[in-house]
């Protein structure tokens, strides 16, 4: 998940996103606590639509969207960046057909990742279920939320850290810690967040998600949102 295989995604509010007056709430108290600066933390069980509201609320913001996954494979180097360019290749012998010798090529090259990019270039980076990665693959977040500083491997060269654009924001989303494959975070992460706890949304936001999803009205929507709640 290197440099060519970056998801940035233009920032711009969709026109079926279901805002009713509690979805607003959330969304404009977000926006506030992303105006001074804080990152954001939408935290809850799935379905409540954490990720489509932290998009919509990176939209809003106005800037382009870095977008990260959690994974349980994911190293530092998929976060901030690594050397590539080696190569090795087998020859065999046209003459000696059990000789075959191998060839090495290496032209190592640093190519920047996904969050390196975002610190850099001002970008809000949206994490989504962060806690699906190692704690020790965010580690270099702390030092990105309380100092402004991404500190980088040697190998990089250069000072050794990129200091943070003002521009760069981070919004992340997590399911609860009992649900499978989710790893317990470090505190010091959670305490430079501001976590919005998200749960099941109201009636009338509900029914107004269904028929946004399903193009029914409002009485069938309002029938298929408790038929869900008994199944």
């Amino acid at each position: 998940m290197m440099d060519d295989m970056m998801m940035l995604i233009e920032a711009e509010p969709s026109p079926t996103f279901v805002e009713t007056p509690q979805i607003a709430q959330i969304a404009e108290r977000a926006l506030s606590y992303l105006q001074c600066g804080f990152p954001i933390h939408f935290s809850g069980p799935s379905g409540v639509g954490k990720t489509t509201l932290a998009l919509h609320v990176a939209a809003r913001w106005g800037r382009p969207i870095a977008l990260l996954f959690g994974d349980e494979q994911q190293k530092s180097s998929d976060l901030v960046g690594g050397h590539f360019g080696y190569r090795r290749r087998y020859v065999m012998d046209n003459f000696i057909r059990s000789v075959i010798k191998s060839e090495d090529d290496l032209t190592q090259h640093w190519a920047d990742s996904r969050l390196t990019r975002a610190c850099q270039q001002g970008l809000t980076l949206v994490y989504d279920e962060f806690t699906r990665s190692r704690p020790e693959a965010n580690n270099m977040l702390l030092s990105v939320l309380e100092e402004g500083v991404l500190a980088m491997p040697a190998t990089r060269g250069g000072a050794g850290y990129v200091q943070v654009h003002p521009s760069f924001r981070a919004i992340f989303t997590s399911n609860p810690k009992e649900y499978a494959g989710v790893h317990a975070t470090q505190d010091a992460l959670y305490d430079r967040m501001v976590t919005l706890t998200m749960d099941h949304y109201e009636q009338d936001t509900e029914v107004a998600i269904v028929q946004a999803k399903t193009g029914v009205g409002a009485e069938e929507a309002t029938r298929e949102r408790f038929r869900r709640s008994w199944t």
